[in-house]
């Protein structure tokens, strides 16, 4: 594995509420005791890519308070580069993810240095056909980084036909993206500029019908991929039935492995993080899918929202439950 997991999105603060329901409007419920702040937001999907072996490097924003702080020592703790200095006299952002009784998240998130993106230091940062580059949608909702990031992106080198694996060839970087929660926000312009220069798009059930007016998994995939580059593949996360990839052909299901789950907060994450990483060993589209369907079904059995699993846990969970 040559290549790295350049990862462009934002690191916060997350602190988690264990809620029996999310409260009405003007109204109020008692959570659990909460856990603390620990790094979340992008830090997830790195901490996935690194615990499935690959070599990770942050390109993102940070502060140089004390969130900030908290932030680099999780970063470190999982072995993360930071490619950047902190940022002088403004600190890192929080996020709240409130779960409730069936393992649901509800988020309200306070940005931070993390929303903001020096052009001058990305141009600087050296990138090789190996690695692959992943895009965030909350990215895209920042007026500060958007742009940056986008007009970035539109000057690298154009990967290869066909995104099978991002292992070393002609032209630039695998770019992996995954339009997030907020997909709907995102501005139609920046949306299609992204989605020229996507190589794998991955999204779950709810951002994927936001994002093609479908409401079925599967056919969503479809549209979406009608949107993208020609080449490129479109992944839709379908919860415990597995994952819906359409990549030249009818869309696929490949299936999921059945848990129980306890809190799916991290479980896209796990994924795209896993997705990234078995990609950057050299595994085709779909042995990457089946493989981090594996990742997100252990992360939900588990609380919290970095609960991704080692290498070694996924193939003992594929060698129990092998995918057909």
């Amino acid at each position: 594995m040559s290549g790295r997991l350049l990862h462009t999105g934002q690191v916060v603060l997350d602190l988690v509420l264990r809620v029996p329901a999310l409260p009405p409007v003007g109204g109020d419920v008692f959570a659990t005791a909460p856990t603390g702040l620990t790094p979340g937001g992008g830090f997830n999907v790195m901490a996935a890519a690194a615990r499935a072996g690959a070599r990770v490097r942050y390109l993102g924003g940070h502060g140089d308070g004390h969130l900030g702080d908290a932030a680099r020592a999780g970063l470190a703790a999982e072995g993360i580069e930071v490619a950047f200095a902190a940022t002088v006299g403004v600190d890192t952002g929080v996020s709240v993810a409130m779960v409730d009784r069936t393992g649901e998240r509800t988020f309200v998130t306070a940005p931070g240095a993390e929303s903001a993106l020096d052009p001058a230091a990305l141009a600087a940062e050296p990138v090789t056909s190996a690695d692959l580059v992943y895009v965030s949608g909350y990215s895209l909702v920042a007026d500060s980084k958007r742009d940056v990031l986008l007009d970035w992106l539109a000057g690298l080198p154009a990967w290869r036909d066909r995104p099978v694996a991002a292992a070393a060839g002609p032209g630039g970087p695998l770019v992996l993206a995954d339009p997030g929660p907020l997909a709907a926000e995102i501005n139609p312009v920046a949306l299609a500029r992204l989605l020229a220069r996507v190589d794998v798009l991955s999204c779950n059930a709810r951002e994927a019908r936001l994002l093609s007016a479908v409401a079925e998994p599967g056919a969503a995939a479809g549209v979406l991929a009608e949107r993208v580059r020609p080449g490129a593949a479109v992944l839709v996360r379908d919860g415990a039935a597995g994952c819906w990839l359409a990549a030249g052909g009818p869309p696929e299901l490949i299936p999921g492995v059945a848990v129980t789950a306890v809190d799916t907060n991290g479980a896209g994450d796990a994924h795209c993080g896993v997705l990234a990483a078995e990609l950057l060993r050299g595994a085709d589209l779909t042995t990457a899918v089946a493989r981090a369907n594996a990742a997100a079904a252990l992360a939900v059995t588990r609380r919290g929202p970095a609960t991704a699993p080692t290498r070694a846990e996924v193939d003992a969970l594929l060698a129990a439950h092998p995918v057909r």
